[in-house]
């Protein structure tokens, strides 16, 4: 249930998308709030969200490469699929996730594709 987590929104996490969640009352900070990390490489965001033991919300793949590949310890990690487009778009594809009573056990990843309608979410387990 992603609802017990803690979230970094990265800075390509649209306000309105923070806004949703804040208003379902998750804890959610930004790239954006923090200016230490405005300007930060993601292996620092990646960095920073475990230290806080937040999961990173993103629209870029980049992050699950650097988690996988470069073995970085991390919470989890939620990849939203289509990137950059409206937020509404993104809220619906959230909705469906919280919605969904879905196991999370750190740390992983969690890629939800919207096409049209339809959202297609896996987990992957990191350990």
């Amino acid at each position: 249930m992603l609802q017990r987590f803690r979230l970094l929104a990265d800075e390509n996490i649209h306000p309105e998308v923070v806004a949703f969640l804040r208003d379902a009352a998750l804890d959610v900070v930004t790239v954006t709030d923090d200016k230490a990390l405005k300007s930060a490489s993601d292996e620092a965001i990646l960095q920073r969200a475990f230290e806080e033991s937040r999961v990173v919300l993103t629209h870029d793949a980049d992050f699950g490469t650097i988690a996988v590949a470069g073995f970085r310890p991390v919470v989890g990690i939620v990849f939203l699929r289509p990137g950059h487009i409206d937020p509404k778009g993104t809220i619906e594809t959230l909705r469906f996730i919280l919605a969904d009573d879905l196991e999370l056990h750190p740390p992983f990843v969690l890629v939800a594709v919207r096409q049209a309608e339809n959202v297609r979410v896996r987990v992957r387990r990191l350990d």
